[in-house]
């Protein structure tokens, strides 16, 4: 059931004027809509939860909550998928008189709002905190790679959105030269920024010029060398395959790359990696399964249940991914694999259900629950850019993470609608990066933390200790949800805890996110 918490302040002996001025207080609000602000015509409200920005792709639309596909946290069709769907038909308030660029995601605190009329709101004063250009160039979301330690490989894979070369004009892509140059120009120092040892690329021109192009742009802006992987193909008009580009520094391809052309073809490809000084191995799977857009039929017809069309192929693909593992871990002479890329679908849809059943673990849920996206459509945010492993490579994994560079971006800065020379709106897709400290003999997954995060135990109770005034999300290490909460004390308590895994974000006043692991034995 919804409830407001209304305070409205009133003092003895004032004027009309000051009445008219009085601010309404709301608290807690499980929803914002226009029908619900119809009582506050003519006044002034202040809202003392955060907001967040939810779109702005016209206007600035926000909500008390960020919204999310509900296929990402909730089965097509089951209750949660219904209940979510409610919740973002409240997500519908556009906020006018606002000035400056606002990213999605960022949190709007002290909110204080005119309702004009039943259909207009215009913003009087906020702080705005969090998520912003300044936040992605300091790389806050980077700190997730290390949550159990540091790692010695860093993996990143990312849909460039149509990365051309030599096919220019054909109406996907760049149109023209110099429309490529602004491209490369973002995409580069968005690579650049991150500087991974092993990249994976979807989206990207077939043939060998564009991978040739990114690793020589590597190369010359980290000062180490980078090599692609040449699968022996020319290019041929827009299409876009998979491929990789490696730091020959840390890393060197073992075997020969071994493709899977189930469904659509150069698009679901595998190769084996060597660490130059551990001698260790793994597989990289980088996959670009079929897109939801178009007509289909048969189980590829849209079946109304928010998985879209070609939803059919998709299963299909995911379950090629799982036999082709079985083959490949043999050709290879290694049990561990990570699985990468853009797979077009969320991570509770049927094709990401497949994985997990056979056994590969979902490390956006793993580290983030259900907090985690890397792509916004509509105002939307979920992950289409997977990142799974199997079980013998999940204690070798430090972290993961999407750089949120992209998605929370207005489409206005892409590199065909604007001169903006940032990394920023490099693609529509968040680059999504996995730590690594390979050691085939690990398994182990209890680290020590205190060290490294504003956690300290007493008794066996963690406490967070020096984020007063900031607030914290505990999830389950299954992705749920346990508690939200302001922190209200230089050492605040976590009680009531079961034994278990548990994911702690904390949100700090100075607006840093810190993240740990929390065992309860």
């Amino acid at each position: 059931m919804r409830k407001f918490i209304l305070i409205i302040i009133t003092l003895i002996g004032i004027n009309a004027a000051s009445i008219a001025a009085t601010i309404v207080h709301i608290a807690d609000p499980a929803t914002w809509t226009y029908s619900e602000l119809k009582q506050y015509v003519g006044q002034t409200v202040q809202f003392d939860v955060p907001f967040y920005v939810c779109n702005n792709y016209s206007g600035l639309t926000i909500s008390p909550r960020r919204t999310y596909s509900p296929t990402n946290q909730a089965l097509p069709l089951s209750d949660n998928y219904y209940s979510i769907l409610s919740l973002n038909s409240t997500a519908n308030i556009t906020l006018n008189n606002v000035s400056g660029y606002h990213r999605l995601g960022e949190r709007l605190h002290n909110l204080t709002v005119k309702v004009n009329s039943q259909t207009s709101v215009s913003l009087v004063s906020c702080d705005w905190r969090g998520n912003t250009r300044a936040d992605m160039e300091k790389g806050i979301d980077l700190e997730s790679i290390n949550m159990r330690g540091e790692h010695t490989i860093l993996v990143c894979c990312m849909n460039l959105e149509y990365y051309l070369v030599e096919n220019l004009g054909t109406g996907y892509g760049p149109d023209n030269q110099s429309d490529h140059n602004k491209q490369r120009a973002k995409v580069s120092k968005a690579l650049a920024k991150i500087n991974a040892d092993l990249y994976g690329f979807v989206e990207i021109e077939q043939g060998q010029s564009a991978l040739a192009e990114i690793a020589s742009d590597l190369s010359k802006n980290t000062g180490r060398k980078f090599s692609y992987i040449d699968d022996g193909g020319s290019a041929s008009g827009s299409y876009t395959k998979s491929g990789f580009v490696y730091c020959s520094d840390v890393l060197e391809p073992y075997g020969k790359l071994r493709e899977n052309n189930t469904g659509v073809q150069k698009r679901k490809k595998t190769q084996a990696f060597v660490e130059k000084t551990t001698g260790e191995k793994f597989l990289f799977s980088v996959n670009h399964f079929k897109a939801k857009s178009g007509q289909g039929s048969g189980d590829n017809a849209d079946q109304g249940d928010g998985q879209g069309t070609y939803n059919g192929d998709r299963v299909r693909e995911a379950k090629s991914v799982i036999s082709n593992y079985e083959s490949d871990r043999i050709y290879y002479g290694d049990e561990d694999i990570l699985i990468m890329g853009d797979l077009n679908a969320y991570a509770m849809e049927d094709p990401i259900t497949v994985l997990r059943d056979k056994g590969m673990i979902d490390l956006h849920r793993a580290f983030h629950a259900d907090s985690s996206y890397s792509y916004v459509f509509r105002g939307y945010a979920g992950y289409l850019d997977h990142a799974l492993c199997n079980n013998t490579l999940l204690p070798q994994v430090t972290g993961m993470v999407a750089y949120h560079i992209n998605s929370d971006e207005s489409d206005s800065y892409t590199y065909d609608k604007s001169d903006d020379q940032t990394m920023f709106r490099s693609s529509d897709h968040d680059p999504v990066l996995v730590g690594l400290r390979l050691d085939s003999t690990a398994t182990n997954l209890e680290v020590d933390i205190t060290d490294k995060t504003d956690i300290r135990y007493n008794d066996g109770v963690p406490y967070i200790y020096g984020a007063e005034s900031g607030h914290y999300i505990l999830y389950r290490i299954d992705g749920n949800m346990v508690s939200h909460n302001t922190i209200t004390a230089q050492e605040e308590a976590i009680t009531g805890l079961t034994s278990g895994l548990y994911i702690l974000n904390i949100y700090t006043p100075t607006n840093e996110v810190k993240q740990a692991k929390i065992i309860i034995q």
